[in-house]
């Protein structure tokens, strides 16, 4: 009997005396498989609210020690080290990058997060790591640990210093949450380590990008990260356009809110920048545009079908159409049954422009597993080199980007085009991918 009102009988399953008790016994025990076993044999839904919390603080506990044998495994496949070689992320071989993303279903830039976190608790952080097994603290606490004391450790600071932001990381975690404790160590890392910490703070500019992340409802979230001064500097001159109409004599018809004026002014500067003529304005031989595509029977009307923006997915019929209004327009022949864009070939290195318009608009995207890069922002690759007698057709040609198509060429990875515009990757480790085909109606 436990002094919390549970035994264990011969077989070794626990028999409570007081289920509410039994919660409680659990929630205190270490973490390991053993309890998580009886954890999910547990129905919250009999347990009394108060008691959901501590199951559902248990539950939280073991996921740390899950979480800490999924690191270990990250590391067994990508290795303890980064590489020497610097790339757009943190120096990882391209490879291993490659195989935990398409092995885990993630795009590239999450599994290096992953496998950086991975690396830097298993090789740099023993207390933080011994404490996310014990459950003592979530694995968010222990990612954005991770990530704030990276940078310093790749700078050169002390074993000791690093054990003791370790310490009061963990001890300031207790009682708050993982984005005050990122703040905590980002103080505790200038005061213990300025010199490292200022390093970091130069560095950082070279990290500095501009993201687009789509939504299921038709908008998108532009993310920028900036160099806090060139931050301010946009910030002021999308608020200068925003608070224009304010002295307007009409502004009383005017009845967006700040945000959403805010929101405009941003995309009028873009129109702004891509209404000029130049050289640089250019991708694929044409001037940047918004590529869409859409049935014939739904641009006459007579059928409502998402249109498929570039880059974006499924758009609404009445908004492709709107689109429509003012585009010019290329012809592709589907197949009536697969919806799939039709095979024809040519025999010259370099594919015409409507041998290119018809590959952006077949693939869509990189077609690398899991690859969202946009077709029009990508390369035209030969599956097969054309100098290993590859010819320039639908079948060996297909769209990649910059990052794919070199670790194609260069990184071991080899690919099978074809006829339907479907494709074969095989990993250098041997794991095999499919890309299935994709038919105009379908997101890519």
């Amino acid at each position: 009997m436990t002094k919390n009102g549970s035994n264990q009988n011969q077989s070794g399953d626990w028999i409570a005396t007081n289920e509410e008790d039994f919660i409680i016994d659990l929630l205190n025990s270490p973490a390991g498989i053993e309890i998580l076993n009886k954890l999910v044999k547990i129905d919250p839904f009999s347990l009394s609210k108060p008691r959901r919390l501590d199951y559902l603080a248990a539950l939280e506990k073991q996921s740390g020690w899950l979480q800490a044998k999924l690191q270990q495994a990250i590391v067994a496949v990508a290795g303890d080290e980064p590489s020497e070689a610097e790339s757009m992320y943190s120096g990882v071989d391209e490879f291993e990058r490659e195989e935990v993303a398409t092995a885990l279903r993630l795009s590239a830039n999450t599994a290096q997060i992953k496998i950086d976190v991975a690396r830097t608790l298993n090789s740099h952080l023993p207390i933080v790591s011994a404490a996310l097994a014990t459950g003592d603290i979530s694995a968010q606490h222990a990612t954005v640990i991770a990530k704030e004391v990276e940078q310093v450790i790749r700078q050169g600071v002390e074993v000791q210093t690093i054990s003791e932001i370790e310490k009061q990381a963990i001890s300031y975690a207790e009682f708050h949450t993982p984005a005050q404790v990122a703040s905590k160590v980002r103080s505790t890392i200038a005061k213990l380590a300025p010199q490292q910490f200022e390093e970091v703070v130069e560095k950082a500019s070279e990290s500095r990008k501009v993201e687009i992340y789509p939504h299921s409802d038709g908008m998108s979230t532009i993310l920028a990260l900036l160099p806090a001064v060139d931050a301010q500097t946009v910030f002021m001159a999308i608020e200068k356009i925003a608070r224009a109409t304010d002295d307007k004599k009409d502004k009383e018809l005017d009845l967006r809110t700040i945000d959403m004026k805010r929101a405009d002014a941003l995309t009028k500067l873009a129109t702004i920048y891509l209404g000029s003529t130049t050289e640089n304005n250019q991708t694929h031989r044409r001037p940047i545009t918004l590529n869409l595509t859409m049935d014939l029977p739904t641009l006459l009307g007579l059928k409502e079908n998402p249109g498929q923006l570039a880059g974006y997915g499924a758009i609404p019929a009445k908004v492709a159409r709107e689109l429509a209004t003012d585009a010019k327009w290329r012809r592709f022949i589907t197949d009536p049954i697969t919806g799939n864009l039709l095979d024809y070939g040519r025999e010259s290195y370099e594919p015409p422009q409507h041998l290119v318009d018809f590959l952006i608009a077949r693939d869509r995207t990189c077609r690398f597993p899991g690859c969202r890069q946009p077709a029009h922002r990508a390369d035209i690759d030969h599956a097969v080199a054309w100098e290993d007698g590859g010819k320039t057709s639908v079948q060996n040609l297909g769209v990649l980007c910059r990052r794919h198509h070199l670790l194609k060429t260069h990184g071991g990875w080899k690919l099978t085009s074809n006829a339907d515009g479907s494709c074969n990757w095989i990993s250098p480790l041997g794991r095999e991918y499919f890309v299935p085909a994709r038919p105009i109606d379908e997101v890519a």
